[in-house]
């Protein structure tokens, strides 16, 4: 069952970095980042990529069961 919860954690960090780092158009994308935007101002996206980063190591190692 990690695997599985593991995986979709991983799935969805590679989804914010990516749309992060192309700015994506997405609808879901441009609803968190219009949330995002308070905080962050113009360095939303790059937040976007860091974040994404940190989540999808976050579910690989999930998966993995180190964590």
């Amino acid at each position: 069952m990690n695997i599985l919860w593991g995986t979709i954690i991983a799935v969805i960090g590679l989804l914010m970095f990516l749309g992060g780092l192309t700015k994506s158009n997405f609808i879901l994308y441009k609803l968190m980042v219009k949330r995002s935007e308070m905080l962050w101002k113009e360095n939303v996206h790059n937040f976007y990529i860091g974040a994404g980063l940190l989540v999808t190591l976050f579910g690989v190692l999930f998966a993995l069961g180190i964590i």
